[in-house]
């Protein structure tokens, strides 16, 4: 296995149009790193570079020890598995494995003699792998529990068959690293949890570098040892599932990670003897002493409150903790059973004709029974769980305490 680099790289198409901008992304030997985003945002075209099925227009891409910029795709010793499995339909579960083996070390007979004539050693070892392939195939269709199914074509599978086959053809070659393209896209919700089980455990047993493509939130945070949100061609933020979810770098981050995501509320930190209060739509809410000094207000400004659903909790009561932040019209409750989502519209003053916004809290199943739909509920946050953004930029001011 290798570690894959990507210095400042750049693709544009038609002309100015920019998909993805001076990446830079370093996955580790071994690592599962996880490239997610919106429709659009240039994780593909950032993979299908690394594959080299995209020119780079700038910038550079190393696997392992190569840099592998302007190297062909097939010389790039990597597999990719994509999202419509792209199985050969004329050929069997085993041919379909097997294929892409025996186009390297086997080839016809004339092709054969001819590199025994030319370099006997490399050949006789050439020739070792070849008479390897069937073993090879066994091995790696009795690890995904494929074995009964080498028999059969395409057509006669399932999704997830389907979808197993396809990571077996990847496997079997032994590459330098895996790349995945939304794989698991086409699969119902039941089947891509087992899948995603799946593939966590084969990347464990392999200890190999894996890099996956996902617009899919679940599949980034559940998956990844690291993962890397894009949007727009740009690297927004990396870091582990946990680090990106409880310290988000910017308003982006934090609304697109999460379901659903951060409640943003844009409003004032006003200074009043000492201690700092946010203002906005109804929201009243003390600023904890452990934020105050990356805030640093002079009298009062704008600033961007985030919030967590789970971190908001519909009581009256209020502690140091939790706060009371004020109240709010419940417009739609979600019930998931034993928990569910509170959709509320705050019930303070919008500026001009402007609509007053809507944040989301989660509740347990004693809250959601108790009769939210009839009134106003209040609201508290808690205070250690708080993020702070800049209006301008979006970039985080303050950090939840949480680690």
């Amino acid at each position: 296995m290798a570690k894959v680099v990507l210095n400042q790289v750049s693709k544009r198409f038609s002309g100015s149009v920019a998909a993805v901008s001076e990446l830079n992304l370093e996955v580790a030997d071994q690592e599962f790193l996880v490239l997610v985003g919106p429709s659009g945002c240039g994780k593909t075209t950032s993979l299908r570079m690394i594959a080299g099925l995209e020119d780079v227009s700038g910038g550079e891409i190393t696997i392992g020890d190569r840099n592998v910029t302007h190297v062909s795709p097939k010389d790039r010793d990597i597999a990719m598995v994509f999202q419509n499995y792209a199985l050969y339909p004329h050929m069997t579960v085993r041919r379909n494995m097997s294929f892409g083996l025996q186009l390297r070390y086997g080839g016809n007979f004339v092709s054969r003699l001819w590199r025994r004539l030319r370099d006997a050693q490399s050949a006789a070892e050439r020739e070792k792998q070849y008479q390897q392939i069937p073993t090879k195939v066994d091995q790696v269709a009795a690890t995904l529990g494929i074995s009964k199914l080498l028999d059969r074509y395409p057509r006669e599978l399932s999704g997830g068959e389907r979808q197993r086959v396809a990571l077996g053809r990847a496997i079997v070659r032994q590459p330098a690293a895996f790349l995945f393209d939304e794989p698991l896209s086409n699969l119902d919700a039941k089947l891509r949890v087992e899948m995603r089980r799946e593939l966590k455990e084969l990347h464990r047993r392999l200890g190999a570098t894996m890099i996956y493509v996902t617009h899919d939130q679940v599949e980034a945070m559940t998956l990844g040892d690291r993962i890397a949100v894009m949007d727009q061609g740009v690297l927004q933020q990396v870091g582990s599932p946990s680090e990106v979810y409880h310290k988000p770098a910017n308003r982006f981050v934090a609304s697109f990670l999460g379901t659903p995501g951060m409640n943003l509320l844009e409003g004032e930190l006003v200074e009043e003897n000492g201690q700092f209060q946010f203002r906005a739509f109804g929201v009243r809410l003390e600023v904890v002493a452990n934020q105050r000094p990356e805030l640093k207000p002079s009298s009062s400004r704008k600033i961007v409150l985030g919030v967590r659903p789970e971190d908001i909790l519909l009581t009256e009561e209020s502690s140091a903790d939790c706060p009371h932040a004020g109240r709010g019209q419940v417009e739609l409750v979600e019930s998931l059973g034993d928990t569910g989502y509170v959709h509320i519209r705050l019930s303070g003053e919008a500026p001009g004709s402007a609509e007053l916004p809507r944040i989301t809290a989660k509740a347990n199943g004693a809250v959601l029974n108790s009769n939210l739909e009839a009134g106003p509920v209040p609201m508290g946050f808690r205070a250690q769980s708080l993020h702070w953004f800049d209006v301008a930029t979006g970039l985080r001011l303050s950090p939840a305490g949480r680690d």
